[in-house]
């Protein structure tokens, strides 16, 4: 069993503290505009993330398969962030996999800590809580379970869950099909591009190389959820990223220059575009800014998987035919890994100014 380095939030959460620790709270400037999640929810002025309904993808009738597929492109233009209904997968596996994720995390801290990772040591994979890797020490109000579940064959078994029986048999199969959607995904993209229709797909890694990664976050019930954060602002350094969730709402887009909280949609699943297709599309398609909000009254669940190229076998770069005279690429040539590197260096450096901010 791996010793754990961070406290784990589930277990802050229930030890009946009324006050979170420090390091939880964010800085002032993101908390003036921290509200009320389930309030934000029902907030039905303004811009809302748009659903696009999949099931006229592949019509054999040419002009309702292009209306689908250009309200697919638009949302990845304008918002970079959809729900998805009527996706191809059932809504019995969709529950499968919720309920077998969620008893996993029913269980108790001490079960969960013998498939505990080791950040430090780089084992990445496996039952976790956000360690502090910026200038300001902050932390998040998530604990998580990390893993890859796409191709087969780099899986590593040891590390899934074997409570309940059903968790690897309903990942599996949801692995499989979402990979299956992500495919019919860039192959819409790729033709909104002017691109032939497995070119995105190529660029990324193809079925060898594209591995999906799941990460399950798991949000407490938090005492002061007007302070806290379930997960930063940030952009999605994946491909893709397809997201399901225990229907508790606390995704955030910022659209336009504000914070918009998506509504829960039944049976969907959201789609979010990563940076790895904005830079191929010279920033055509856009990787939305989001974060996660946390309450007082219901423990969240959503389960991320990410579409990830290869770390260093692609070079990632704005592709030639979206690129012209008038329209230069916007990003430099980096591989994957140099991606993840310059954003955590971003991260840093943004960090240790605002904890030292000039005289």
């Amino acid at each position: 069993m791996v010793t754990s380095v961070a406290p784990r939030v589930e277990s802050l959460a229930s030890s009946g503290i009324q006050a979170i620790p420090k390091e939880y709270v964010r800085p002032q400037e993101e908390l003036n505009s921290i509200g009320n999640v389930f309030e934000e929810e029902k907030n039905n002025v303004g811009p809302q993330v748009p659903t696009i309904d999949l099931k006229n993808i592949e019509s054999p009738d040419e002009a309702v398969r292009e209306k689908c597929r250009e309200e697919l492109k638009k949302a990845a233009m304008e918002w970079g962030v959809m729900h998805l209904v009527n996706h191809g997968i059932s809504d019995d596996l969709l529950e499968r996999v919720k309920k077998a994720g969620k008893i996993f995390f029913d269980l108790p801290v001490v079960e969960k800590e013998k498939y505990a990772n080791e950040q430090v040591s780089g084992q990445i994979q496996g039952y976790g809580s956000k360690l502090a890797n910026n200038a300001s020490g902050q932390l998040e109000w998530e604990d998580y379970f990390f893993h890859l579940v796409y191709p087969e064959e780099k899986r590593d078994m040891s590390i899934w869950p074997k409570t309940p029986s059903d968790y690897i048999e309903a990942t599996e199969e949801y692995a499989k099909q979402l990979r299956v959607l992500a495919t019919k995904v860039f192959s819409v993209l790729s033709l909104g591009l002017g691109l032939e229709e497995g070119r995105l797909e190529k660029e990324v890694g193809g079925l060898e190389e594209l591995l999906l990664q799941m990460k399950i976050n798991y949000y407490p019930i938090c005492p002061q959820p007007e302070l806290a954060l379930g997960v930063e602002a940030h952009t999605d350094i994946s491909a893709l990223t397809f997201i399901l969730h225990n229907m508790v709402p606390g995704l955030q887009l910022f659209y336009q220059g504000k914070w918009v909280t998506a509504k829960c949609v039944p049976n969907s699943i959201i789609m979010h575009i990563g940076d790895t297709i904005e830079i191929l599309s010279n920033g055509k398609y856009k990787s939305i800014l989001h974060r996660g909000l946390v309450n007082k009254e219901k423990v969240r669940i959503s389960w991320a998987v990410f579409c990830e190229p290869p770390k260093e076998k692609i070079i990632l770069k704005p592709l030639p035919e979206v690129v012209s005279e008038a329209e230069p690429p916007l990003y430099p040539p980096r591989t994957f890994a140099q991606h993840i590197q310059h954003k955590l260096f971003r991260k840093t450096q943004d960090a240790a100014l605002s904890a030292f901010p000039p005289k």
